[in-house]
């Protein structure tokens, strides 16, 4: 009788081995019907059974075990209530705060401004000017904000000027709360920055404003309110 630990063994191997075979039916199934398909980066097995995850760089959609099926949307665990698709794109497309370069940030700091956090932001962004009020009720926190001219040419036109002015951080926000127009640039400046920003903002697909970062790396699309971002700080300054 083989003893205990190689049996364990053997049943791992065998497992590995029937999961590496499925993966392979999933990746030649679907290569062959649709060849116009993005590469697929991972096949795992989600909670489902019969169902697999398909990781196409930080996309998600899921198959069954022959790829004979695609189903696109959210994997919610019912009993957790968690969003399990959602989850794992976080995971994903976390960002690396300490990477990133916050010299080509407007800074606001408010109180003592321990807690930070980084905004993307369009000057032309109604959902920007809404989050921004909330922004500027926080306590204790430092706000690094991105302009991210993505709405069109005035977008660029406003960000160039607010970005040149001799306070940025006052102008921006005089801007976007009270709505004062940020003087004209006439004179001649420096604006690489806003160019660095957009690479920046496509290198970790950041495809609408605003868009939150916070210490730990979450990340937060679209215009919350003020309890949830202090939840979204609350919870960041514990994992760092």
């Amino acid at each position: 009788m083989l003893p205990l630990r190689r049996l364990l063994l053997c049943a791992l191997l065998l497992a590995g081995s029937a999961a590496g075979a499925q993966e392979a039916v999933i990746r030649k199934n679907l290569a062959e019907r649709l060849p116009n398909l993005p590469k697929i980066d991972e096949v795992s097995k989600t909670p489902i059974p019969g169902i697999y995850e398909l990781r196409m760089g930080q996309d998600i959609v899921y198959a069954d075990e022959q790829g004979n099926h695609l189903i696109q949307g959210n994997l919610i665990d019912t009993r957790s209530r968690v969003d399990l698709t959602e989850a794992r794109v976080n995971k994903l497309t976390a960002i690396d705060f300490a990477s990133l370069p916050l010299k080509d940030a407007i800074v606001i700091k408010q109180g003592n401004g321990t807690r930070r956090m980084v905004v993307f932001g369009d000057p032309n962004c109604g959902y920007c000017k809404r989050i921004e009020r909330d922004l500027a009720k926080l306590q204790d926190v430092t706000i690094y904000t991105f302009l991210y001219p993505i709405l069109g040419p005035d977008s660029t036109v406003k960000s160039k000027d607010i970005w040149c002015a001799q306070d940025s951080a006052k102008v921006w926000r005089a801007w976007m709360v009270d709505g004062v127009a940020p003087p004209r640039n006439i004179a001649k400046c420096d604006t690489a920055a806003l160019e660095r920003n957009v690479e920046l903002g496509k290198k970790h697909r950041v495809q609408g404003t605003p868009a939150l970062v916070f210490e730990d790396g979450t990340r937060v699309p679209g215009a919350i309110p003020l309890d949830q971002l202090e939840k979204s700080l609350a919870a960041a300054a514990k994992k760092s």
